[in-house]
């Protein structure tokens, strides 16, 4: 149980997070691209890190090579094909296109997040430690995504005010699947094992595939030198994090 209370709350964390799209309002628009950017720099450091760091070492003491990269595989396949049918938008500059599908985004939104709550919950269910490194690499990740989705919504028709709610409400399919995946990592046999190689597939997709793109859009060598100092930073947060766990 009380590991479980450590996954509801970082669930909670996480969902809350989706109220910070209200910051893409509230800054100036060249303030918050140079936020943006190093912040998207940043998280992509993270999540590559929780992969290859965090989420990789723990699962290979508990299965063989081959299974664990063809695990990481289907998660990479599987976060491409949701990309693909649901057209998730990661607006990290807050530029996006007036489109008529918001809904699905917001739909889409929602699978992402409920996947990321079923990362939090096997986490938590390996130790407190280790779900916090997880949720750590996931809300690095959250901060300039929900920015992104709440201007998609601004700018796809909805006010502010219902910009917010909807976006709070994909986002909270995040503590669902929190309780679900600690649920099914604590009657099943291994689907601790199966499900963190499938999410350091969907880390490593979202790195290469969404964030470090934005990256190379950057023009100049001040600001390329400083995403690459931001994605560094990134990496060696979660290995100190977790050497700091380790000791």
């Amino acid at each position: 149980m009380h590991n479980f209370l450590w996954a509801l709350s970082a669930s909670v964390v996480v969902s809350a997070l989706s109220l910070i799209g209200i910051l893409a309002l509230l800054f100036k628009s060249k303030l918050l691209e140079k936020l943006l950017v190093w912040l998207i720099a940043f998280s992509a450091g993270a999540l590559i890190g929780g992969a290859f760091l965090h989420l990789l070492p723990e699962t290979l003491e508990q299965m063989e090579q081959e299974v664990v990269f063809g695990y990481v595989i289907v998660g990479f396949v599987l976060f491409f094909i949701m990309e693909r049918y649901f057209h998730w938008r990661h607006c990290h500059e807050g530029v996006c296109d007036i489109h008529a599908f918001t809904y699905l985004n917001l739909i889409g939104d929602g699978i992402h997040n409920f996947s990321d709550g079923l990362a939090i919950g096997a986490s938590f269910m390996v130790s407190v430690h280790f779900g916090i490194i997880t949720t750590m690499a996931i809300v690095f990740h959250e901060i300039p995504q929900e920015i992104g989705d709440f201007a998609v919504l601004v700018y796809g028709g909805m006010s502010k005010a219902r910009a917010l709610v909807f976006n709070y409400i994909s986002a909270a399919t995040c503590i669902a699947g929190t309780c679900i995946g600690y649920y099914l990592s604590s009657r099943l046999q291994n689907f601790s094992a199966f499900l963190l190689p499938v999410i350091a597939g969907g880390f490593i997709y979202i790195a290469a595939c969404d964030l470090i793109p934005e990256l190379h859009k950057q023009p100049g060598l001040k600001r390329a030198s400083l995403s690459v100092v931001a994605f560094a930073a990134g990496i060696l947060f979660i290995h100190l994090t977790r050497m700091a766990h380790a000791h």
